[in-house]
């Protein structure tokens, strides 16, 4: 059975989607929210918490809770979700779209990044996902091949960590990842709806097992104008 503030979250996520709770408007008060779902306090901050966590709100210390603009989506920077997973979490029209797979030669530059030998093999897939029919991030993906094979391309277009964890039992456990902008290449003109915008946000992962093992890296290349990313920094006092 499904957790209350999970029900609670995603009732008060659908009527954020469809302007019931228009951008920039208050929510109503935890009070008031705990009285219309007959629940505690409690279980309410639990489901704010969520939709601050996932980007539909901003909390303001006494004022509340601000429906934020939906035409921006949050990506976390510092957890490792797999775009399937956050496209479902934030209920997006999206589709997948595999645009190329391929084994790279010997000696490639990715094969100094992820310290590979020449007889490593690696394979890459360049992923375009589209959300409300806009051509929007262009995912470029390679994988040591000794810990995930080349996969089929329906794989490919579903979730491939969900497929590394499940069915080939790895532990996906830390990344690190550098954050730029860069200018346009003719592969991001030519896939992706660049609406006449001359940057795009880059955002380049090394992704390590639960054993240190490195095994994936990635380059995330986003439209600046529908995507924000996120993260939590809590000050610690020396």
């Amino acid at each position: 059975m499904k957790k209350k503030y999970l029900a609670i979250y995603e009732d008060l996520v659908e009527k954020i989607r469809e302007h019931t709770l228009p951008a920039s408007t208050l929510l109503p008060s935890e009070n008031e929210l705990a009285g219309e779902y007959a629940t505690s306090r409690e279980t309410i901050r639990k489901a704010l918490d969520l939709l601050s966590q996932e980007g539909y709100i901003q909390k303001i210390h006494g004022k509340g809770s601000v429906v934020l603009d939906l035409n921006k989506f949050s990506f976390p920077v510092s957890g490792i979700v797999s775009y399937k997973e956050l496209a479902d979490r934030l209920k997006l029209d999206s589709k997948t779209h595999v645009k190329g797979m391929n084994v790279l030669e010997a000696g490639s530059d990715v094969h100094k990044i992820l310290k590979a030998t020449d007889e490593s093999q690696i394979w890459k897939v360049d992923r375009v996902r589209e959300i409300s029919g806009e051509k929007i991030i262009l995912d470029k993906d390679y994988f040591l091949s000794e810990f995930v094979p080349l996969l089929p391309r329906e794989i490919c277009e579903s979730s491939i960590y969900d497929y590394a964890e499940r069915e080939l039992g790895l532990t996906i456990s830390f990344a690190e990842k550098e954050i730029t902008v860069e200018e346009p290449t003719e592969e991001d003109a030519e896939l992706l709806d660049l609406e006449g915008y001359s940057s795009i946000v880059v955002i380049k992962s090394l992704v390590y097992l639960e054993d240190t093992s490195l095994f994936q890296y990635t380059e995330s290349r986003h439209r600046p104008d529908k995507f924000r990313f996120v993260d939590f920094a809590r000050r610690v006092k020396t």
